[in-house]
């Protein structure tokens, strides 16, 4: 079967093909536990079409005989220099319709696609670590977050205590 990729860096191209709602529910089916909320989805790929400066990047796409397969979304950083230029948000191949080895392959094309250096996040169980790995990727750290709830009452400073 014949594979295409598609480079999408507006809306307006987008829309050509698919809508950005059928982008979002493609990545929010096959990215199966490791999926975003869908309003997550979408801000990724708002952001990956914004021209304002420091952010942009592109939507790949990938079709194996007509049919959507794969979708990458990476999006710039702004930050060259002292953070990759880019992130991989998102990437996600149907395996019910993609063969094996089109998620390493749809890599391939958006690293090739990126200007300067990509960052990902992948969680240490996730069998795509090991594609990762073999297409060059390191550990250079581990990330860590400190998630702010300013709902959280332990942590909320209240100005009329003594």
């Amino acid at each position: 079967m014949q594979e295409k990729y598609i480079t999408v860096h507006t809306k307006f191209e987008l829309e050509k093909k698919y809508s950005k709602s059928q982008i979002v529910e493609f990545l929010h089916l096959n990215l199966e536990r490791f999926r975003d909320p869908p309003d997550q989805i979408a801000a990724a790929i708002d952001y990956a079409f914004s021209k304002a400066e420091g952010k942009g990047g592109f939507v790949l796409l990938q079709e194996i005989g007509g049919k959507l397969t794969g979708v990458v979304v990476l999006n710039k950083t702004g930050m060259s220099g002292y953070i990759p230029d880019n992130i991989l948000v998102y990437i996600a191949t149907d395996s019910a319709n993609a063969p094996l080895g089109a998620g390493a392959e749809l890599l391939k094309r958006a690293m090739d696609e990126a200007e300067g250096d990509i960052a990902l996040h992948v969680e240490y169980n996730n069998s795509a670590k090991k594609m990762y790995e073999k297409l060059g990727f390191t550990t250079k750290y581990a990330e860590m977050r400190y998630v702010k709830n300013t709902y959280n009452v332990k942590n909320t400073y209240n100005k009329n205590e003594k």
